[in-house]
């Protein structure tokens, strides 16, 4: 897939953008707030209906306004397609694709992309949230219907917590919570296709994250990712020690059906309710799960050194494109590279630059031109204070002033 033509409309600080890009390596260029990862967030979100920086939508409409859009030619192969999401700062967002109205979670559909970011640290050692949002969002672009299972189970579980803690504070218990049940069987029914869904992610990357963290830390440390599960009995979620040292329970390997989850799911809500009754909140479910990573058989989360946890998290984006790659017929992912080779050593730097510069388009961002190595330095884009300048464009514009 290519992102031929980029267009903004009162997004983060654009009030318009228009950016062509280009089939190979492109490279943004400018110092730090200038609004280089402005452009690479709005080509992640027509991917993952989701930010690498924010959990919410309303912080990337433009101070002032009510609404910002996202526009996208996008080319597959001799096919082009028009996708445009319109980000609301209160209601539900719109969108649409080749101009007819569409649900916002189709757009993962037509737009694939990776992103590499150094905010992709807090993946191997920042709390389950982050492990997560990063297993949700590859879910979203490898099977795009989730995106509505993710968003009902988020609807269902609010609805649970409140009826929690609307219990808590009038003392209800015991038959007075019939209306629990109803919402437990929902939240089991949603959960339990996350759950497998997130452990069948877990098993297929399993081999492409081996071979990626070889290729980036040149060594075989043996990488291993696993989830540890609330509905097995433990609480990834209040863990203190920091470690993510919980291992999955007998019984809840990739190969485990949604029925058995269920069922785990089910007696660990039974088990759970007198607590959740105390504090007014679900404490089950893969709201509160971990994806747990290892090298040489440790917790990559209190034990890694800061080189083996950027080899993990790389090897955790490019295992992420290897099996997108290998799975879409829409052919390669977008691969966006921001500000991360300010983060790495010169070793990680050429390696990282080597192994993604084979794909059909990368986009990268740096705020100094140096950082990025010779292979993937080819279209330059600058951008300052909000303004793009194509240095390719300007070429052939004084061309074409001298041929008159």
């Amino acid at each position: 897939m290519i992102v031929e033509h980029l267009s903004l409309v009162d997004f983060r600080n654009y009030a318009t953008a228009e950016l062509a890009l280009h089939r190979g390596p492109n490279v943004l260029v400018g110092r730090n707030g200038q609004g280089k990862t402005n452009l690479a967030e709005a080509v992640v979100f027509l991917a993952t209906l989701g930010s690498h920086r924010v959990s919410s939508d309303a912080p990337m409409v433009r101070d002032g306004q009510e609404f910002a859009v996202i526009r996208a030619r996008l080319s597959h192969g001799e096919r082009r397609v028009l996708v445009e999401v319109q980000l609301n700062r209160q209601g539900s967002n719109k969108a649409r694709i080749n101009g007819s109205p569409s649900k916002p979670n189709e757009l993962p559909r037509y737009a694939h992309v990776v992103l590499f970011a150094p905010e992709d640290l807090q993946i191997v050692r920042g709390d389950p949230s982050s492990r997560r949002r990063f297993a949700d969002q590859l879910l979203i672009q490898r099977t795009p219907r989730l995106s509505a299972v993710l968003a009902d189970y988020d609807r269902v579980l609010k609805q649970r917590n409140a009826l929690l803690k609307s219990a808590r504070a009038r003392g209800v218990r015991g038959e007075g919570l019939s209306t629990l049940d109803v919402w437990d069987d929902k939240l089991v029914a949603l959960g339990s296709e996350i759950i497998t869904a997130r452990q069948r992610l877990a098993a297929d990357l399993q081999q492409p994250v081996t071979d990626a963290y070889a290729a980036i830390a040149g060594a075989d440390h043996r990488p291993r990712l696993e989830w540890a599960l609330s509905v097995a009995g433990g609480d990834p979620e209040d863990d203190e020690s920091g470690s993510s040292d919980d291992a999955p329970a007998p019984g809840t390997g990739p190969q485990v059906d949604a029925r058995r989850i269920a069922e785990l799911f089910r007696a660990s809500l039974a088990a759970k309710r007198s607590n959740e009754l105390d504090r007014g909140l679900t404490l089950t479910g893969p709201h509160r799960d971990d994806l747990v990573l290892r090298v040489r058989d440790l917790p990559v989360k209190g034990y890694a050194s800061h080189g083996e946890s950027w080899s993990v998290a790389l090897a955790l984006r490019l295992a992420s494109a290897e099996l997108l790659r290998s799975e879409s017929p829409a052919g390669d992912p977008v691969l966006i590279l921001d500000d991360v080779f300010a983060e790495l050593d010169a070793d990680r730097r050429q390696r990282l630059a080597t192994l993604t510069s084979g794909y059909e388009q990368v986009v990268v961002t740096a705020a100094v031109e140096e950082d990025i190595p010779a292979v993937l330095h080819a279209h330059v884009v600058r951008i300052s204070a909000g303004t793009i300048s194509d240095e390719r464009e300007r070429a052939a514009e004084a061309e074409g002033e001298r041929d008159e």
